[in-house]
């Protein structure tokens, strides 16, 4: 009797888009063929959908940003949408604009639905999500106009929105509340936090946008960051990582890279 893997992946081989698992030597392609990390070009892990992601959604975060907010207890979620031009998978590149002062990393849970939710109680919410993975969604914060209104230069630039490289599928993810996480840049720890911290929970963000819109599988919530942000530079590696869920590393290269 065959069994589902809990872990899957999606990636670019030999002129084909494969499924993938983890294997003690790198991946396993659904065929059987073992590969190297290296051998393939990672993709986001899932067919994504639409893509909603938060704002200062970590309490700790909130505080680090204090002197530039007027926030005040358990405001309503801060949500924004970005486009599939801003997608990225694991091992990629990110241009990092040579004329941005300040460009950062944040280290995400992301949040992939399974079935269909509309008007979901926060009690049933959980049962809507196909499962988890790692986001690393940068924002250059040279061109922040408002917290309450990231806009498009900031948070949906190509290349902008890593994911991978694996799908947890939720079966093995009792509670995303219990989950700590952490950023490397190259190789020193910058950034780490729980999500235990989130302002809003994974099953009230869910019930949340439910209430209003209705969410597909595939659609993708990034659950926003804690403290601990600082600024990258072209060369940098930057690897964020979300206990039981994966690593995800993405390099910076500069605008010439892109042939800017």
């Amino acid at each position: 009797m065959s069994t589902v893997p809990v872990k899957t992946a999606r990636v670019a081989y030999a002129g084909a888009i494969h499924s993938a698992q983890p294997h003690p030597q790198g991946l396993q392609l659904a065929d059987g063929r073992v590969l190297a990390e290296g051998d393939v070009q990672w993709l986001p892990p899932f067919e994504v959908g639409t893509i909603l992601a938060l704002g200062l959604n970590y309490a700790d975060h909130v505080k680090e940003l204090s002197q530039e907010l007027t926030l005040g207890g358990k405001d309503e979620p801060l949500v924004f949408l970005k486009g599939p031009g801003s997608l990225l998978g694991h091992r990629g590149h990110t241009r990092r604009p040579a004329d941005a002062a300040f460009m950062h990393y944040e280290c995400e849970l992301a949040v992939v639905i399974g079935r269909l939710a509309r008007n979901v109680k926060v009690a049933d919410a959980l049962a809507h999500v196909a499962g988890y993975t790692v986001c690393n969604d940068y924002a250059v914060r040279d061109y922040l106009e408002n917290w309450y209104r990231p806009n498009l230069r900031v948070k949906n630039r190509d290349g902008g929105t890593v994911l991978g490289p694996w799908l947890m599928d939720a079966s093995a993810v009792p509670d995303p509340q219990a989950l700590a996480l952490r950023t490397r840049v190259n190789g020193q720890i910058t950034q780490q936090g729980s999500t235990a911290h989130m302002v809003h929970s994974v099953a009230e963000l869910v019930a949340y946008l439910s209430s209003f819109m209705t969410l597909l599988p595939g659609d993708v919530i990034l659950t926003g960051t804690p403290e601990g942000v600082v600024n990258v530079n072209a060369g940098d590696v930057v690897e964020c990582e979300i206990d039981g869920i994966g690593t995800l590393t993405n390099t910076l290269v500069p605008d010439r890279a892109f042939g800017r």
